[in-house]
């Protein structure tokens, strides 16, 4: 039900979607039925004429940080990682084009066979094309997970806000799948999430939307319709902002 920029909340935001996002019910790799769910939802926003851009993890294939990767290199296994994040978004792309969204995958790292290198201006402009913009390999850099690149992405196209698509509804004081008990924030300041070391985005990523005073909302990207829900205004999921 196409709607108009009036109705939405934001007019242009940055959602991160982690590798495992695209597990859906697999232990490796990208679950297609999974990725053709999250085209849906993207899509549905995307109609309202709602201004996206997303940056994908590659932990479903390969995290420098993970035990796979211990006793390697850390650049060695960062630029693996970084690789991961451009299989996901190609994976994420074909998703999205079969839903009838055109897309551009834009990546840190030159691949021009199959990918745009990132320029921040071209990103922009295919933005206000109505295009959805997916940003791959990080930031290009060793060191830098995922979570600081989409607070630099977000940061260099203008992004009023952070969507952080996870698991669970919103951000706890403990792993509420372990934790039954454990009590949800409806709203954070940047420095109690740092405070409470609250593992909802790394400390760089946190600290930099801190500096910048750019809003992050955690949201549930499994239940159906939460997208819309939160770029319409509904408040789901937790706020982070100052």
């Amino acid at each position: 039900m196409p709607g108009s920029r009036k109705s939405l909340a934001y007019k242009r935001v940055l959602l991160k979607l982690s590798g495992e996002a695209l597990l859906g019910e697999k232990t490796f790799g990208i679950d297609r039925d999974f990725a053709d769910y999250l085209a849906t939802e993207i899509k549905d926003v995307h109609d309202l004429k709602l201004e996206i851009g997303i940056v994908v993890g590659g932990g479903n294939i390969f995290r420098g940080v993970s035990d796979n990767a211990a006793g390697m290199d850390r650049v060695s296994a960062d630029h693996m990682g970084m690789l991961a994040t451009v299989i996901n978004a190609l994976a994420l792309q074909d998703a999205l084009e079969r839903a009838g969204v055109f897309t551009r995958v834009l990546s840190a790292i030159e691949m021009r066979e199959v990918a745009e290198p990132f320029i921040r201006r071209r990103a922009i402009r295919h933005m206000e094309k109505g295009r959805v913009a997916i940003f791959a390999a990080g930031t290009g850099n060793p060191y830098f997970s995922t979570d600081t690149a989409a607070a630099l992405r977000a940061m260099e196209v203008k992004a009023e806000i952070i969507l952080k698509a996870t698991k669970v509804d919103g951000i706890y004081d403990a792993d509420p799948v372990s934790h039954p008990k454990a009590r949800k924030f409806d709203t954070l300041t940047y420095l109690e999430v740092l405070q409470k070391g609250l593992r909802v985005m790394d400390t760089t990523a946190i600290s930099l939307c801190m500096d910048n005073h750019l809003p992050i909302i955690v949201y549930d990207l499994k239940r159906k319709g939460n997208l819309r829900r939160v770029v319409l205004g509904e408040r789901i999921g937790t706020l982070v902002k100052e």
